[in-house]
Order: structure tokens, then sequence, then C-alpha cells
């Protein structure tokens, strides 16, 4: 996603409003999702994700982090490559469909359809992806990207006195009909497939920080329709 939000997760901890946080926190939830290896398989080891995790969500709801094994986030494996390996059987498309895939127009069909609708979501907020590691718009990463900088626009907006109804309006949206409604299904998949701790945890928590998310914005400006390719939020 073209954006630069650089500051967000940096002033997480210093007073932020809770979209400052809900931002960083969907910024740390994409960087978890990412390839496991490097810095990344670092930080889940040193326990630096577990940590950078449930720092946020607890500080947006305590009750997020309570059902969450964090043990299970700080778990990479006995082998430096369980992860990569775990990675690549249940995400990775590569030559054949994987059995969890990260890309929400492959559990909500057609996939064509509904990476036109997650473009449209986008470009209505002046975003265009990245196209980085040949990543679809649908891709969880791409999705994940595009909350955290909904939730620093609204910060922004917030801290200069404007409405930031509109930005709210469209995250509520976008939950609803695209992260909201696949995340469950890929945790379902994700479950019968047993996975490594650690990817169970995250898809779990993932999934509790959209059903918090979505319930506090439909309660400020009411349902959103769980249907998707429908008009973009107004």
């Amino acid at each position: 996603m073209n954006a630069n939000p650089d500051t967000v997760t940096s002033r997480a901890d210093a007073g932020m409003a809770p979209s400052g946080v809900r931002s960083a926190l969907y910024a740390l939830l994409r960087e978890a999702f990412g390839y496991p290896r490097g810095e990344l398989l670092d930080a889940i080891r040193d326990g630096v994700v577990a940590q950078s995790l449930r720092l946020r969500a607890e500080a947006l709801d305590p009750p997020l982090g309570e059902p969450v094994d964090w043990q299970a986030l700080q778990d990479a494996g006995e082998a430096p490559d369980t992860l990569a390996v775990e990675y690549t059987r249940l995400f990775d498309p590569g030559t054949s469909a994987p059995p969890c895939p990260l890309f929400g127009g492959l559990h909500v069909a057609p996939q064509m359809t509904t990476m036109e609708e997650v473009l449209r979501f986008y470009q209505h907020f002046g975003l265009a992806p990245a196209n980085t590691g040949g990543e679809t718009p649908d891709h969880l990463t791409a999705e994940l990207e595009f909350l955290h900088v909904l939730a620093w626009g609204e910060t922004d907006l917030q801290s200069r006195g404007e409405d930031a109804s509109a930005w709210q309006r469209g995250r509520r949206d976008f939950i609803a009909r695209h992260p909201g409604r696949w995340v469950p299904m890929l945790r379902e998949k994700l479950e019968r497939q047993a996975p490594p701790r650690y990817y169970r945890a995250l898809v779990r928590l993932l999934e509790q920080c959209l059903d918090a998310d979505l319930g506090q914005l439909e309660a400020l400006h009411g349902p959103a329709s769980r249907e998707p390719h429908r008009s973009m939020p107004s």
C-alpha cells in the first residue's frame, strides 16, 4: 500500500488515541503474517511479536488479551525452518492450491470480483496496492495494511479536530465485507490442518480484533452489510 504513517507504531505507547493504537495493532498483525524468516523469525523467538501484540490489544480492550495463548505466539518450533515449512504448506499458493489461502477471493468467490471491490475500497481512500511479493489486492497482508492506514487516517483527522466518520464507516464496511467475512473461514480451515501453535493463536487473535473493531464501529454508525459488492461508504 502506498502510504507513509511511519510514526504510528512508535507512538502507540505514548498516550495515543484508541484509533492510533488500533492502527499500530493492524500494522503488527500484518508483519506477523509475513514469511517467517530473518528479523521476523527472530522477533517471534525472542517474544517481541507476542509482547508487542499483547500491549496493543490490551491497551485497546483488556478482554481482547484474555483468551489469547501468548506463549504460542513465541513458539517458532524446534527446528530453525519449522515455521517456514508450515507457512508454505498452509498458506503459500506455489504450484497448487494451499489448504488455507491468505487471499480473500479464494474464500469468497469469485476472486476477480472480490479483488475488484477491494481495489475500489483502496482507490476510494486514495490508496493503491504496492504490488510487492506478487500479492494480489485481496491478500491478507494488503487488507491489514489498508485497515492500518484507515485507522491512522482517523487518528490524524481527529488530532486536527476534523470529522473522521467517513474513515470509520469505510473501515466498518471493509471489515464486514472482506476480512471480517473470510478470516473465520480461514480459521476453520486452519484448525483442520494441525497447524503450529503460532499460526493457530495468530489467526484467532486476528479474528477477535476484527470482531471487536467491527462491533465498536457498528455501535457508532449502525450495522454494516455483510454482503460484498456494494457501493462504497459515503
